[in-house]
């Protein structure tokens, strides 16, 4: 669990910081609710190394925890490369011969899948390998090959928390309409920030297959209001209510559209709840739903595999730097264990 003061500087302001962590008076008082213990400056917890910027700003990273990856599937000092898969693949569950040690295939997909808890840019990599952990094959194995590949040559990036006096809250959803080659399936994708920080992030693949590809990216927005209302909500019951309604941004119009506008309602009784669902938030001015072009769509990064141009570039709007970059750049003292 996350010290008091790292979910602290996740919602309030410098200042405001200041003034909690100095007042005994509100620790007490969180003391009757949860087993606190103060230890000091974060560091190190499970895994995840914290590293203070000079602004007031942490990163977290998993440099050691990519290390002991490495080492256990045997890919210490395996050459680097710039995306988690390559932007033409096509993975399939049929086909091929099996992978002589699914154990081992299990087991480090299991890491991987902690290790985007501080890298959301390989969270689309991990949950599509993660859809044949029951019978791998060589293929897959070899994709595995390759996001540790991506991840030993990026083992010092990490997730960048910047202090940020806006408050405001903004997601991207996304999907990929009929991707996947086995069973026409889509898979959503969103990513909701506080400010400028990125708090909330997904990747799945959907439970039916889509008829439209309005219908898959309605699909995807319905999954990003749940979200943003279960973010609104703890906000208010943090006393710090969003400032004004969540801004939703989705790249299909027709989706958009749909959100406020009753008239295609009888082109859209295959996915009524989700129409509902959202519309009602929309018309209750809960969300606000917006178009973008889908040059600017971040949450394309957490749907499908991406050439490395549009890879780099989104990896860095979703705040995921190299910490020694970050601590050079500032001429700060980093503290890792």
């Amino acid at each position: 669990m996350p010290s008091c003061e790292m979910m602290l500087h996740l919602f309030f302001d410098n200042n405001v910081i200041i003034d909690l962590l100095n007042n005994k008076y509100v620790i007490a008082k969180l003391n009757k609710k949860f087993a606190l213990k103060d230890m000091g400056d974060l560091h190190y917890f499970l895994g995840i190394q914290v590293t203070r910027t000079c602004d007031g700003g942490l990163v977290l990273t998993q440099q050691k925890y990519v290390g002991e990856v490495s080492k256990k599937a045997g890919m210490v000092g395996c050459a680097s490369c710039h995306t988690p898969l390559p932007s033409t693949v096509k993975i399939s569950a049929l086909g091929g011969s099996s992978f002589y040690d699914p154990k081992l295939y299990r087991s480090i997909i299991g890491s991987l899948q902690y290790l985007t808890i501080t890298r959301p840019e390989i969270c689309y990599s991990v949950n599509k390998l993660s859809q044949f952990v029951q019978a791998p094959l060589d293929c897959h194995w070899r994709m595995v090959k390759r996001v540790l590949r991506y991840l030993s040559g990026t083992a010092s990036y990490g997730l960048h928390i910047k202090q940020d006096s806006s408050m405001g809250v903004t997601a991207y959803s996304d999907s990929d309409w009929a991707g996947d080659p086995d069973d026409r399936k889509s898979t959503s994708g969103y990513c909701v920030f506080l400010g400028s920080n990125l708090i909330s992030w997904a990747s799945k693949k959907q439970s039916a297959v889509a008829r439209s590809s309005t219908e898959a990216e309605y699909r995807s927005m319905a999954d990003a209001v749940a979200e943003l209302i279960w973010v609104k909500t703890m906000m208010s019951e943090l006393l710090y209510p969003s400032p004004e309604a969540p801004m939703l941004y989705c790249d299909n119009l027709s989706a958009v559209l749909l959100a406020a506008n009753p008239i295609l309602h009888s082109k859209s009784k295959h996915f009524e709840i989700d129409l509902h669902f959202v519309r009602d938030h929309v018309n209750n001015k809960e969300i606000q739903v917006s178009h973008i072009p889908g040059s600017v769509q971040l949450a394309d990064i957490l749907t499908k595999a991406i050439p490395s141009e549009s890879f780099l570039h989104f990896r860095a709007k979703l705040s995921v730097h190299d910490q020694q970059l970050i601590a050079g750049s500032q001429n700060c003292s980093s503290s890792t264990e």
